[in-house]
């Protein structure tokens, strides 16, 4: 049996690793809670949600965040087992990513010059790169706490995938109450925030979750 492998199956047999699965799936969940609240409490809901909810664009917003927390979440439960090829796993993200691209190209599409820019700044573009991390600090700081009950390969990597899934699920909380609603701006400053947040999972998990 070669060293690696040992290695892979004693970490598996360890306790915390055993328990890793339901730790991080509360803590997903808690910090959803959390931010959802946060948001409740402190902006609020899009006051014409109910009837925007019917939108193409407000309705692919939400699907679309959707689907990127959900799947991200996906990488979250894996990211702190050993044996998981990260790389090999963040293969299904290419699936929102391609839903994005095809809204991203209609809306070039049908929008005229002038307007494209106008969707693409939106009125809320710094406000977005602010607090989508702001909602995503609770989910990050109790993933990376439970994460630490496991024993991830890549500490950077499986930082990076909890900020990933932390930012995602800020920016599926955030899209009930903005009205940017299209797909250009989901698509640059969204995805931008997000990337802030994995980008700073990915520094506290060098220092968090080696073992």
């Amino acid at each position: 049996m070669r060293t690696e492998e040992l290695i892979r199956l004693m970490a598996e047999d360890a306790p915390g690793v055993a328990r890793l699965r339901p730790a991080v799936l509360s803590a997903m969940a808690g910090g959803a809670v959390f931010s959802a609240l946060l948001l409740v409490l402190t902006l609020g809901l899009r006051e014409d949600m109910a009837v925007m909810l019917f939108s193409p664009r407000v309705a692919f917003k939400l699907a679309a965040t959707l689907l990127l927390a959900g799947l991200a979440c996906r990488l979250a439960l894996l990211a702190g087992r050993p044996g998981v090829a990260l790389a090999r796993e963040a293969r299904v993200l290419l699936l929102p990513a391609l839903v994005l691209g095809a809204a991203v190209l209609t809306e070039l599409a049908v929008l005229a010059p002038g307007v494209r820019m106008q969707s693409l700044i939106g009125a809320h573009a710094g406000f977005c790169l602010f607090f989508i991390p702001v909602l995503s600090a609770v989910p990050l700081a109790a993933l990376l706490a439970m994460m630490r009950r496991g024993a991830p390969e890549n500490p950077a990597g499986a930082g990076a995938v909890a900020g990933l899934a932390a930012g995602s699920i800020a920016a599926a909380i955030y899209a009930w109450h903005f009205t940017d609603d299209s797909p250009l701006f989901v698509a640059t400053w969204y995805l931008l925030a997000i990337a802030l947040v994995a980008s700073a999972g990915a520094a506290a998990g060098v220092r968090l979750l080696r073992w």
